[in-house]
C-alpha cells in the first residue's frame, strides 16, 4: 500500500493486495455497521438469518480472489482482512454469517480452509475450528466428493493434522458418553 504524492489534487491510495469487492464490504461496515448481504433477527425463531437476498442468491456466499485463483468464501476473507486491521468487533460479524451458509461447495469449504489457515495466526482458533466443525458436520458429503482424499494426499497445510485430531476428539467424546465400543472393522468400512 503506498500513496500517489504527484500533485495536490491527485492523491490516492493503492491496495494492490485488497480485492475490490472484500475491501467494499469493510467500508460498508465500517459506515453502516454491516456488509451485505445483512444478518437480520429472525423474532419468531429468536435466531439470526442472513437476509433475502433478491436473486437466487448465488455467488453471493463467495467471491474470486486473485491470489488463489479462484472462489473463497466471502466472510472468511473478510473476516481474515478485518485480523489484519485489527478489526475484531468486524472479525465477529464474519465469523457469525459464514457460521449460518449453507450448500457451500467441499472444493470451496477446503480452499477458503487452506485460506484461512495460511491468513491468520496459529492462536485463532475462532476460525479455524469453525472450518474443522464444519467438515465435520458435512463428513458423509466429503467422503462421497473426493475432494478431501486428493485434498489430504496434496496434504501441505496444517488443517488436515488439526482435523485429525478433532475427529480423534469427537469419537473419544462419543465412545466415552455411549460407552459402546465401535469394532475396528466398522472404522475402517467407513472408508
Amino acid at each position: 500500500m503506498y500513496m500517489d504524492t504527484e500533485s495536490a489534487n491527485n492523491k490516492r491510495i493503492f491496495l494492490a493486495d485488497e480485492e475490490p469487492e472484500i475491501f467494499s464490504s469493510i467500508l460498508e461496515y465500517m459506515y453502516k455497521g454491516d456488509y451485505y448481504p445483512r444478518l437480520v433477527h429472525n423474532k419468531k425463531r429468536n435466531s439470526w438469518e442472513i437476509e433475502q437476498l433478491e436473486n437466487d442468491g448465488r455467488g453471493e456466499s463467495t467471491v474470486y480472489h486473485h491470489a488463489t485463483d479462484g472462489d473463497l468464501l466471502k466472510d472468511t476473507v473478510i473476516y481474515c482482512t478485518a485480523d489484519r486491521y485489527g478489526l475484531e468487533e468486524l472479525k465477529r460479524v464474519a465469523l457469525r454469517k459464514q457460521g449460518l451458509q449453507s450448500g457451500i461447495q467441499c472444493s470451496t469449504i477446503l480452499a477458503s480452509a487452506r485460506y484461512a489457515y495460511a491468513n491468520t495466526p496459529d492462536t485463532d482458533s475462532k476460525l479455524r475450528a469453525h472450518y474443522l466443525a464444519l467438515i465435520i458436520r458435512s463428513r458423509s458429503t466429503f467422503k462421497r466428493s473426493g475432494t478431501m482424499q486428493l485434498e489430504m494426499y496434496n496434504g501441505g497445510t496444517q488443517l488436515f493434522f488439526d482435523l485429525f485430531v478433532a475427529l480423534c476428539n469427537h469419537v473419544d467424546d462419543i465412545s466415552t458418553t455411549s460407552y459402546v465400543s465401535i469394532p475396528f472393522y466398522h472404522i475402517l468400512s467407513c472408508y
